[in-house]
């Protein structure tokens, strides 16, 4: 049973707080498929110069193995901010989705409740997307592995759900900003501009993309009110620094 813990003591005005010390992954838990919890295969996950980099430098072939950076924290009620950038080439055996494309996991299921080889955890998904050169591509979209959402209080149970976002070049640094509010909403920033927002984040009982059929026996309630942050690394390098959290618990 997930058990959620505020950032930050309660306050009228709670301050931002570092998620990432700049040195090294204190505080954090990878989970690549293929590979026990805690494991960080071939350095997929590295940290050099105060940023967080996802490399494939000591893979041979990518091999399905799909990876997430997890808190040791579960979150329900915040502010995330945080940047990212596109770097190099995706692995030549990833699927072409992949190509410029990584994100940020919020209400997942914890790193140590996923499957051995299960490639994406239960969670939504403030997807990061950059130029291909074949049209608008853009950023800030939310996906649903093994999830549905609400938008207007109608159910969503589509994959992707788009949003306003223009498409940023894939060198470029790209602020972005989540606001959680547990189960009531969700809203998505790029460059502080609100780009979409969505409410009821929930498991997906027909488990679509990703099963959450085993979070439901285990008793997890349908309604997302909390859950872990995650970094994607889906066979594209990336970037992410300045990762910084504001709680906005009472």
């Amino acid at each position: 049973m997930l058990v959620a813990v505020s950032a930050v003591s309660p306050a009228a005005d709670h301050p931002w707080v570092s998620l990432f010390n700049g040195k090294n992954l204190d505080g954090w838990t990878p989970k690549v498929a293929g590979h026990a919890c805690g494991e960080n295969p071939h350095d997929t996950f590295k940290v050099d110069d105060g940023i967080i980099k996802v490399s494939y430098e000591g893979y041979g072939k990518f091999d399905q193995q799909y990876g997430h950076l997890f808190t040791n924290i579960a979150y329900s009620r915040y502010l995330l901010r945080m940047e990212y950038r596109f770097t190099g080439t995706m692995m030549a055996d990833a699927p072409s989705y992949v190509n410029l494309n990584s994100g940020v996991m919020i209400h997942s299921q914890s790193p140590q409740s996923m499957a051995l080889d299960q490639g994406f955890p239960v969670s939504l998904e403030f997807q990061f997307l950059a130029d291909e050169g074949k049209g608008k591509r853009s950023t800030g979209n939310v996906c649903t592995p093994g999830t549905n959402l609400e938008i207007d209080g109608k159910l969503v149970t589509q994959h992707i759900v788009e949003s306003s976002a223009p498409t940023f070049p894939a060198d470029e640094w790209v602020k972005i900003e989540i606001e959680v509010r547990g189960n009531d909403e969700v809203i998505h920033r790029v460059n502080g501009k609100e780009v979409l927002r969505y409410q009821k984040p929930q498991l997906d009982p027909e488990g679509r993309i990703v099963s959450a059929a085993g979070l439901l026996q285990a008793g997890a309630p349908v309604q997302l009110e909390f859950g872990y942050i995650a970094l994607q690394a889906e066979g594209q390098p990336v970037w992410f620094r300045n990762i910084e959290l504001k709680s906005l618990e009472d």
